[in-house]
């Protein structure tokens, strides 16, 4: 049974801010993410996740390992994207929460955390719903010894994926963009493409190709004291410090916008 494992405290090393200089996550970022998580976890945990994922037979990643498993949820959403739209419509919104940069109220965000329906999986739960919410209930269902194998299959592979998502800043915070969506933005040797999108796959790119020599510098410059208060933390912290970054290094360092009201921005 995993209901023991406290996964996203295993996973808090991903809270990585303030990191040099910035780390986002596209499929690049959560494999890093996964690399780090997995330092912390005992041989033991790791075979007990391991074993749990290994009863994926959905086919929407190519294997059952931690690296793919931690976009699933991405892959999830997207599946009917093209069509019927019932993945993307129902679980979209819980990747991120729009806490309005000028008015930062994270309950108003998270459309007031209605608790979920009596009786309803997480994996069912309302369309309406913020990341933080959602990691919080699939939290509880890992941990609940009632949840069922395939409910507790699916709580693993939304904590594996959101817990990254929710250190992305632009999943954070919102200026009337869509997080950064509705900015354009280009810099020297890239092509331009929205500021939501530089932060998800560019900026990550930037700190190197390989992911393993990215978790292990990131992994040597965690200390124990570090380590200890990230585990301390809840979801909601994660979300105000996403969303202090988010507002720092992300809106306050933009440039002025050009006429065409884009945004050039600077090399490195």
């Amino acid at each position: 049974m995993i209901a023991r494992l406290s996964l996203p405290s295993l996973l808090l090393a991903a809270l990585l801010w303030p990191a040099p200089p910035v780390l986002a996550w596209g499929d690049e970022g959560h494999a890093v993410v996964v690399r780090i998580a997995v330092h912390y976890l005992t041989p033991a945990v790791l075979l007990r996740v391991q074993e749990l994922l290994a009863t994926d037979h959905s086919g929407l990643v190519p294997d059952t390992g931690l690296e793919s498993e931690a976009v699933w949820a991405d892959r999830y959403r997207d599946a009917d994207r093209a069509g019927s739209r019932l993945h993307y419509q129902q679980t979209r919104q819980w990747h991120y929460v729009d806490i309005e940069r000028g008015a930062p109220d994270l309950v108003a965000a998270c459309f007031g955390s209605p608790p979920l329906p009596p009786g309803t999986d997480a994996f069912a739960g309302p369309a309406d719903a913020c990341i933080v919410d959602k990691i919080a209930q699939f939290e509880r269902e890992l941990r609940a010894p009632g949840t069922s194998s395939e409910e507790r299959l699916r709580a693993l592979q939304f904590l594996l994926h959101l817990l990254g998502d929710l250190h992305q800043p632009l999943h954070a915070i919102d200026d009337h963009d869509e997080g950064g969506n509705a900015r354009h933005v280009s810099a020297p040797g890239l092509r331009a493409a929205r500021l939501h999108h530089y932060w998800d796959v560019e900026f990550v790119e930037q700190l190197g190709p390989d992911p393993d020599q990215l978790a292990a510098r990131l992994i040597a410059r965690i200390t124990p004291l570090e380590q200890r208060r990230w585990q301390r933390g809840a979801p909601a912290d994660w979300a105000r410090e996403a969303f202090s970054v988010g507002q720092a290094l992300g809106y306050d360092a933009l440039p002025a916008p050009e006429r065409s009201g884009a945004y050039r921005l600077p090399g490195s």
